[in-house]
């Protein structure tokens, strides 16, 4: 019996996959040394089983091969900062989604979302922020196989003080559930309340809101929120938990605090001063800059799209962003890249790069930020942000140099995730 059953499991089982053989022209292989011309990476069941230049690798008898010559090959992009479930601003009904769309609209979207984001090279990325967890149902659907997409290490809701940033303002009252499950925390016991909740229903990384924010309505950017005793509350309770806490943070005293108190990145980080730099690098705390959230606000209210105190904080902290970006990249701050997408479109991620260099950082700084830096911040540095033997496959190519032209980044032609082709330009 036994013999008929390994038989009967053994033709259901699909084939394996053939190797797949990327020949690549140039080879960044985001480790920061120099480029590696005529270059081969051969992938086996979704790892990266041999790297090296072209002379020293045969092409395993069967396997797949990808030429690519005339293009540029670098690990999967890493975003740090994304809010794949829900509306894009600007998009439908944004402002009022919160109370008129259903749950699950916005894992819908998050669907197309997700894909988009995978098409653009970002084969990992970090979701700060979901409503009602749908971020936690995104990321299964995608890992089971149901839907395409990145990898996603997820938050759950934002936690913050009530009437803040993390919480959604302007509604009468009743109409919005603010409490511990949804983030809505007041006090160092709240807030240790709602860091359980969020791990219970599968958060990977506690996200806070220490300051206000552009978007949110009646708080200031630049004012702090969440105090230094419930800072150090959340960030002890994940810590303890092995996970790690993102800080919403533009404002000076919001940033000091939250690096106090420490948290593991600070996102944004638009009012970042001398004090701040000094003691981000002193405990190795991670900038997430953000800038494409900085010129889409900006683009939006100069549209009419954003009006109001809305349209006014963009237009004061847009231009800001790069300044504090340049400053602490020259201080020696760890930066990783976000981009915040769910404010701008999803899939034009890839334009963070660009901002970067604009704000002063090599077009090398910058792949590193998006790649390695990223991987290392959230804590996946044994799995991916490199290419290297052992680790997972996900690689991008790009029709080019994007040492000499970073743009290049913005539109990959070849997106392999965990061993597979994701996307393939025609």
């Amino acid at each position: 019996m036994l013999p008929i059953l390994v038989f009967l499991l053994a033709q259901a089982a699909p084939p394996p996959a053939p190797p797949l053989v990327l020949k690549a022209g140039t080879l960044i292989d985001g480790r920061g040394g120099a480029p590696l011309h005529d270059a081969v990476v051969v992938i086996r069941d979704g790892k990266i089983a041999e790297v090296g230049p072209a002379a020293s690798i045969r092409a395993p008898e069967g396997a797949e091969v990808r030429d690519l010559a005339r293009a540029t090959l670098l690990p999967g992009f890493i975003d740090a900062h994304v809010h794949l479930v829900g509306r894009m601003l600007g998009e439908g009904d944004w402002q009022n989604a919160s109370v008129r769309d259903l749950p699950g609209e916005g894992v819908i979207r998050g669907v197309r979302n997700a894909r988009l984001t995978l098409e653009a090279g970002f084969t990992t990325v970090r979701n700060v922020g979901a409503d009602e967890f749908g971020d936690v149902a995104l990321r299964r659907t995608i890992e089971q196989g149901v839907v395409p997409g990145p990898r996603i290490v997820t938050a759950g809701n934002a936690i913050g003080i009530t009437g803040g940033h993390c919480d959604d303002n302007g509604f009468a009252p009743g109409v919005v559930t603010s409490d511990p499950l949804h983030g809505v925390a007041d006090g160092p016991e709240e807030a240790v309340k709602a860091v359980r909740l969020q791990m219970k229903f599968g958060a990977q990384v506690i996200k806070i809101c220490a300051t206000g924010g552009v978007l949110s309505e009646g708080d200031a950017p630049g004012v702090q929120q969440m105090s230094a005793e419930e800072i150090q509350a959340v960030v002890h309770e994940a810590h303890q938990a092995g996970r790690k806490v993102a800080a919403h943070a533009h404002g000076t005293e919001g940033i000091l605090a939250a690096v106090r108190g420490g948290v593991d990145s600070i996102e944004h980080g638009t009012l970042l001063d001398d004090e701040g730099i000094r003691l981000m690098k002193e405990k190795g705390t991670f900038l997430v800059p953000t800038l494409s959230a900085g010129r889409v606000t900006m683009e939006l209210a100069d549209r009419g799209i954003l009006t109001g105190e809305r349209a006014a904080k963009a237009r004061t902290m847009g231009p800001r962003m790069g300044q504090s970006l340049a400053k602490a990249m020259k201080a020696g701050v760890k930066v990783a890249l976000g981009t915040d997408a769910g404010v701008g479109a999803h899939g034009t991620n890839g334009r963070e790069f660009g901002f970067m260099v604009e704000a002063g950082l090599t077009p090398m700084q910058a792949i590193l930020a998006g790649t390695r830096d990223g991987a290392e911040l959230l804590g996946l540095s044994a799995e991916v942000g490199t290419v290297e033997k052992g680790k997972v496959a996900d690689l991008v190519a790009v029709a080019g140099d994007p040492l000499q032209d970073i743009h290049l980044l913005e539109h990959p032609v070849l997106v392999v995730h965990e061993g597979k082709v994701a996307f393939s330009a025609p």
